[in-house]
């Protein structure tokens, strides 16, 4: 093998090109907004401002969770966000979410009207505010935050460690590669060995904790995640693979993946969301003849 080049960084970097692969025309080194753009609002009280990633999936599953209980508070709008054409740049969405990363929620059922941003923060929002899918117990309460901070905190090296270097990175790199997948098969480990004594993450009872976790690592070993369930083994992880394919059957589960989807079978994307009967009448399937005849 080759040695790679070697690379000396400058003693002070200054951003002077893009830096390429497939998201290099939204990288940027700075915050705000670079068009006035406001965001559309819709008639109930939750706006959801989103697309169909794993973190966007988190949420849209929350709410269809909710609904499924029966909580009519949580009827919610969800807006398509292509952050491939910097819609996260808008005013408007800088507004809800100054990070310009989806989800963004807007609560506007409080006065003033109640913005969340960061996935886990949402959904310990909609947990709390509604008073479901969060354990009552203090000590299980303490291990289902635990577990959805863990997610958090591990996302960055699943999403933008392996995934960039393993997917999208303009250049396939060895040690970036060998360096992200390490860690990642560690936190497969990590999530096995819980799920073999515990049918969820907090024991017997679905929580916001297996929401959070179940699109990026039920996503990962089911090869919906990029593409690599070969590559990482993910078949030897026995109990993920049970939990995930568990979670995968529930109908608020496959609802909530089709929310703010842009890709994959058009039966399968419902871009808006602004009532339960949308599945059946404005998933893309139905809605591209219309659009091919204007």
């Amino acid at each position: 093998m080759n040695e790679p080049s070697s690379y000396e960084p400058p003693k002070v970097w200054k951003w002077v090109s893009e830096s390429g692969g497939v998201f290099a025309n939204i990288n940027r080194p700075i915050a705000g907004p670079t068009h006035d753009k406001e965001l559309p609002v819709g008639e109930h009280p939750l706006q959801l401002y989103s697309l169909a990633t794993p973190n966007g999936v988190k949420v849209t599953i929350m709410l269809e969770e909710l609904l499924a209980l029966g909580f009519e508070g949580a009827e919610y709008d969800a807006y398509l966000i292509r952050i491939g054409e910097g819609d996260q740049f808008g005013s408007g969405f800088v507004d809800a979410n100054p990070n310009s990363k989806i989800p963004a929620l807007v609560d506007h059922s409080t006065s003033p009207s109640t913005r969340v941003f960061e996935s886990g923060a949402i959904l310990l929002y909609l947990a709390e505010k509604f008073g479901a899918l969060m354990p009552k117990d203090p000590a299980l309460r303490a291990e289902c935050l635990s577990w959805l901070f863990w997610q958090m905190g591990s996302a960055p090296y699943l999403g933008g460690g392996f995934g960039h270097f393993y997917r999208y990175a303009p250049h396939r790199i060895e040690y970036a590669i060998d360096r992200f997948t390490m860690e990642v098969k560690r936190q497969l480990d990590v999530l096995d060995r819980r799920l073999a004594d515990n049918r969820f993450m907090c024991g017997d009872d679905y929580t916001i904790a297996d929401i959070s976790i179940w699109p990026w690592y039920g996503g990962l070993v089911a090869g919906k995640v990029y593409d690599a369930a070969e590559f990482i083994d993910a078949q030897s992880y026995e109990h993920v693979n049970r939990w995930a394919g568990e979670i995968a059957m529930r109908e608020t589960v496959k609802r909530g993946r089709m929310v703010n989807r842009a890709n994959g079978p058009l039966e399968e994307q419902l871009r808006e969301r602004h009532a339960a009967s949308d599945f059946e009448t404005r998933t893309q399937d139905k809605l591209e003849p219309e659009e091919a005849q204007d």
